[in-house]
């Protein structure tokens, strides 16, 4: 890529493009009177039931597991699976993972009870790096029990939304799909606009086009709908595998083909190509293979499949890198893909060894909880 300029330059431009509140960004789902249940498909299966308990804390990494733990890896909470990419925690605290080349959901329970199969969702074309890929809940998920998921079928990349159980409805269709760059990262931001984060499939110049839904953030509400004029709220992406929330900032990762991977901080209308505005955070091709990010205080996590860890990212107050990324569970767990924040602060980890590209180990693909670190450290946050 051009657009890379010296790392004073980047920095920057990252403070100067990526302290836009989202409240300034207008839209978002705006109840217009009291819920309203809309028929969804199938009714829902009856999912186990929620723990009686409270949602145990995760293990620390740097603590061996003691002789009342189950046997085995106490970080590991589901083993067995094949390529897991999206992931959502439950208000119960458990998670519902789903799997990129089957479509399979399955829950997962922090307390590393076996894995429960959900559901299938149907149409999933796995083809080159497409499939089942991110997913999201419903603003109000307590009320309607929706999960958005996207995904790619033989024809486009698509966005649908469904209870647990149910029949997947269409809520975003006709995204561009291809071989390489189908993105897949899906947000919603803190005011409830739907965050789409899509590939240029191979081929840049969608990206830098607006008509085009490829190589974009979109913003839409959850009905599809544009959040303002147009749904491309950020172009000149080339594959956004993730979305994740800062206090102010939403950020995306962004993968290449060729040369790093960056973590880009959106801002409405912003140009992330050649001649646009420099990343928050360049990671070089060998450390990258970015799939995954969270944001917990000042820190961003990033997970690197090509990395084979976890990258430990402190912001400043403007948002801009302090130091350089450390690394974290460098080469304990294969290939790092998703990683998402439960609201007791553990970070939830998917590996990507079965993706074809892995060493799977006889356990392989597994979900893991985890302590994050509060810097390259093992100390706890």
């Amino acid at each position: 890529m051009a657009r890379r300029r010296a790392p004073g330059a980047r920095r920057l431009a990252a403070v100067t493009l990526g302290c836009l509140l989202l409240s300034g960004c207008g839209g978002g789902y705006v109840p217009s009177g009291p819920f309203r249940e809309v028929p969804q498909g199938e009714p829902p299966q009856v999912a186990p039931p929620a723990p009686s308990g409270p949602v145990p804390a995760p293990a620390d990494p740097s603590t061996p597991g003691t002789d009342d733990q189950q046997d085995g890896d106490p970080n590991v909470v589901a083993t067995g699976l094949s390529v897991p990419t999206g992931l959502v925690v439950l208000p119960d605290g458990t998670a519902v993972v789903g799997e990129r080349d089957t479509g399979r959901l399955l829950q997962v329970f922090p307390d590393r009870s076996p894995a429960r199969e959900v559901m299938t969702v149907p149409g999933v074309d796995a083809t080159g790096d497409g499939g089942l890929l991110g997913m999201a809940l419903s603003p109000t998920f307590t009320e309607d029990q929706l999960v958005y998921a996207y995904l790619t079928t033989a024809t486009d990349n698509r966005v649908v939304r469904f209870p647990l159980g149910g029949t997947p409805n269409p809520v975003l269709t006709g995204i561009p799909r291809g071989e390489v760059g189908n993105g897949g990262g899906l947000l919603f931001g803190l005011d409830g606009t739907l965050y789409v984060g899509t590939g240029d499939t191979g081929d840049p110049a969608l990206a830098a086009d607006p008509a085009s839904l490829a190589g974009k953030v979109l913003a839409v509400d959850v009905f599809g709908q544009p959040v303002g004029n147009t749904p491309v709220f950020s172009r000149g992406h080339r594959d956004v595998t993730a979305l994740c929330q800062g206090a102010e900032q939403v950020y995306a990762t962004d993968e290449g083909t060729t040369g790093p991977d960056v973590l880009d901080a959106l801002t409405t209308g912003g140009d992330v190509g050649p001649d646009g505005a420099d990343p928050v955070l360049e990671v070089p091709a060998d450390e990258g293979g970015l799939g995954g990010c969270a944001v917990s205080g000042p820190y961003v996590f990033l997970g690197a499949m090509d990395g084979r860890q976890v990258q430990v990212v402190e912001l400043d107050g403007r948002g801009v890198p302090v130091g350089e990324p450390e690394s974290f569970l460098a080469d304990e767990y294969g290939r790092l893909r998703t990683v998402v924040l439960d609201p007791r602060g553990a970070l939830w980890i998917t590996t990507s060894n079965r993706d074809g590209i892995g060493t799977p180990e006889a356990d392989d693909d597994r979900v893991l909880r985890v302590v994050p670190p509060a810097s390259g450290s093992d100390s706890p946050l």
